[in-house]
């Protein structure tokens, strides 16, 4: 992996979360106050796992706030193929012909979870159901906003952070300073990966914004999904505690050998490896989810 830039990249984007309740996601609306452009990053499909019913509610809401703020969408942005929630990647790229991106390792979990499902070649594993794959310390743009990507790993083998002006979008790595760092233990995950990725973060401007993926409102407080690098430093609960490289992979594994799996892992990443996309109609017209029994460890249910 490359070093991140240390000079400050132009730009100070303005930046529109969307906290979604039922997974704890935030989405984000990145714009350039100069030219009106914007980004998603990581929007949600909804969906309810009783029922199999699928809604377009939380990506709708996103499409309504660029249009009132008068906003022109150049990026579709997906950090990792997430295991909590659908991707609505695919939904809006159909809705308004914006490209989509994602990491280039995602090669690599298409081909691990299609092999989890017993569905190999159900899709190709090659990253085409994105517009663009992109590799460590590649940069773009966003209107005059400029960002450069940051290769993550961790929380899995694929997982990207966005760099974008003075801002960076880390997903699942960092939480907010009193909930701590993302867990390591889904299949491709490292959490000594997942050390060095923080490092990398934590190597950014003391002032960098940091706008997490998911906050899981520790004691009942209200959502919340901005800090700096500098607080993240100082005060991350997880980070202060183990403050080593050592100390951490203990602290972090034995947190995750205490967790549950996510309640949609098995649902979401089936999708999310088709770019946010939902399995082909079968003979009947009808679309169905796969689930694997067994296939990973519940022993922490």
């Amino acid at each position: 992996m490359s070093s991140p830039t240390q000079a400050r990249l132009a730009g100070t984007p303005v930046v529109t979360g969307f906290f979604d309740k039922r997974t704890f996601s935030v989405q984000y609306v990145v714009a350039d106050p100069e030219t009106r452009a914007c980004a998603v990053i990581d929007p949600v499909l909804d969906f309810d796992p009783k029922s199999g019913a699928t809604a377009t509610t939380s990506a709708d809401e996103i499409l309504a706030f660029i249009e009132r703020e008068g906003l022109r969408l150049e990026w579709i942005l997906d950090t990792h193929p997430h295991a909590d929630h659908f991707s609505a990647a695919g939904y809006l790229h159909d809705r308004t012909g914006a490209p989509t991106a994602i990491g280039e390792k995602v090669r690599g979990v298409q081909t691990l979870w299609q092999g989890l499902y017993h569905i190999e070649g159900c899709c190709p594993t090659d990253g085409s159901q994105w517009s663009r794959l992109f590799a460590d310390g590649e940069r773009f743009s966003i209107g005059g906003l400029e960002a450069e990507i940051l290769f993550t790993p961790g929380h899995t083998l694929a997982s990207i952070a966005y760099r974008i002006g003075d801002a960076v979008f880390v997903h699942d790595t960092l939480f907010m300073p009193d909930g701590g760092t993302a867990r390591a233990d889904f299949p491709g995950g490292s959490a000594a990966a997942l050390w060095d990725s923080i490092q990398r973060i934590l190597a950014l401007p003391g002032d960098t914004r940091v706008f997490t993926g998911h906050d899981y409102q520790p004691g009942g407080r209200e959502p919340a999904w901005e800090s700096t690098v500098d607080e993240q430093r100082r005060t991350n609960i997880h980070l202060v505690k183990a403050p080593t490289r050592e100390a951490f992979v203990g602290l972090r594994e034995a947190r995750d050998a205490e967790l549950a799996m996510p309640n949609l892992i098995l649902h979401s990443l089936q999708v999310n490896i088709r770019g946010g996309r939902l399995p082909e109609p079968e003979s009947n017209g009808r679309r169905y989810l796969k689930i694997p029994l067994d296939a990973l460890d519940g022993a922490a249910w």
